[in-house]
């Protein structure tokens, strides 16, 4: 990954892909960990498990230590921006220099999920999942403690500028 590692976090909906996505195009080192790290597993074990389903999968929703560690080790980048979630964020948290939680409010959420189609988690038709992602903003249950609190109603723009300006990465991209 980078010299300096951040991760970006946040419960479901809160703008993480699209932050990464920005990160991505502004010409900053990102990892989509939810598209190049996840797999559904034993959260104790870190085991793979197979015909995981319904609201199980967010349970399951595992990021593979070893890869996060081998990422960290590869330091050819200045910096990297790791950004999703994962429910064993625990065993790999201590390797980032900072963690940005992504945080919004309830109105924000439900709005970002009536906009998300029925092919997505928490999308339309899809009451369980999203009183699931509904009950975990309010509980923050599953985001990490002790990450700086990122305002994600703001525009795009704007979260991005801040995450940047605080994690010092201003200026450090490949472009």
């Amino acid at each position: 990954m980078g010299k300096r590692n951040f991760l970006i976090e946040g419960s479901s909906g809160t703008g993480k892909t699209s932050v990464c996505e920005e990160l991505a195009r502004r010409g900053y080192h990102v990892v989509h960990g939810d598209r190049e790290l996840a797999y559904q597993g034993d959260p104790e074990t870190g085991a793979p498990m197979e015909d995981v389903t319904g609201l199980a999968i967010h349970d399951h929703h595992l990021w593979c230590v070893d890869k996060v560690k081998a990422l960290v080790a590869d330091q050819r980048e200045a910096v990297t921006f790791l950004c999703g979630g994962s429910r064993n964020f625990a065993k790999f948290i201590d390797l980032f220099n900072r963690v940005f939680v992504l945080e919004i409010d309830t109105e924000t959420l439900a709005r970002r999920l009536d906009d998300r189609g029925d092919d997505e988690w928490g999308g339309q038709g899809r009451q369980a999942e999203r009183d699931l992602i509904l009950r975990l903003h309010r509980t923050k249950a599953d985001i990490p403690r002790g990450g700086i609190a990122i305002n994600a109603t703001a525009p795009l723009a704007h979260v991005v500028d801040e995450i940047l300006a605080l994690s010092g990465a201003v200026g450090d991209s490949a472009r």
